[in-house]
């Protein structure tokens, strides 16, 4: 009979590997470092004076933010309405009337609507001259007012933004063609004393009012344009055209 007390012939018999410990894998390594690993530690005491530097910080700045913030909120910063140009625009008018043919309008709306621009345009792009001011209103709307005696249905539907009639509004004594573009945008248009008056932006109409009431008081006080503007939508028919 077989002695199974011995040592079994599937036994891996190989001796082990000098130095290493019995029973060890031999695919593990010794420690070749020679030194176990370092911790770092930091004192007591320097932990300590660490902590109370950041701590001192935190209380400085909340000391210093407690100290300027009631001098903040008793001097609040001023309302500001932003930058309001000075225009003259009765005195740019007077100097542009020797070029333009009339007097331009320098509408007196006191101190509720604000210009802030006033100029005369030669028409080098459009073949149009025109006296233009640039109103703010007391809404902080705006509206362009442009004045021409040389007016044509092309310049006034660019003028307008091809924007459709949508009725008259009377102010000022006078009727005002209302074109609306139903985005906000609307143009009101005036053919007088031998110029057409154009007013254009996104204000509401009683500011539109206010203003085109202005304009006809500034209309009336200057002579007429040498020269009939064109009614707001006529043509101009080829005979009358010949006879210029």
């Amino acid at each position: 009979m077989r002695d199974y007390r011995g040592v079994s012939e599937l036994q891996d018999t190989s001796p082990a590997a000098p130095g290493s410990p019995a029973g060890s894998s031999p695919a593990a390594g010794p420690d070749t470092s020679g030194q176990p690993p370092v911790k770092p530690v930091i004192a007591a005491a320097a932990a300590k004076r660490a902590n109370a530097s950041v701590m001192g910080m935190i209380i400085a700045l909340v000391v210093s933010i407690a100290a300027f913030l009631p001098i903040v909120l008793m001097n609040p910063s001023p309302k500001s309405d932003g930058y309001r140009p000075n225009i003259n625009v009765s005195a740019t008018a007077q100097n542009a009337a020797g070029v333009a043919g009339f007097t331009p309008v320098a509408a007196d709306t006191g101190d509720t609507f604000s210009a802030n621009y006033a100029r005369w345009e030669s028409g080098a792009g459009s073949g149009v001259p025109t006296w233009e001011v640039g109103y703010v209103t007391p809404k902080e709307s705006f509206i362009a007012l442009v004045q021409t005696r040389e007016t044509n249905p092309t310049w006034l539907l660019q003028q307008t933004k091809n924007a459709p009639v949508t009725g008259i509004r009377n102010t000022g004594g006078r009727n005002w063609e209302l074109r609306d573009t139903g985005k906000g945008e609307k143009s009101m248009v005036l053919a007088e004393r031998g110029t057409t008056v154009i007013l254009s932006g996104s204000a509401t109409l009683e500011e539109f009012s206010t203003l085109a009431e202005a304009v006809v008081k500034s209309l009336e006080s200057n002579p007429p344009a040498g020269k009939p503007a064109l009614t707001p939508g006529a043509t101009v028919s080829p005979s009358a055209a010949a006879k210029k």
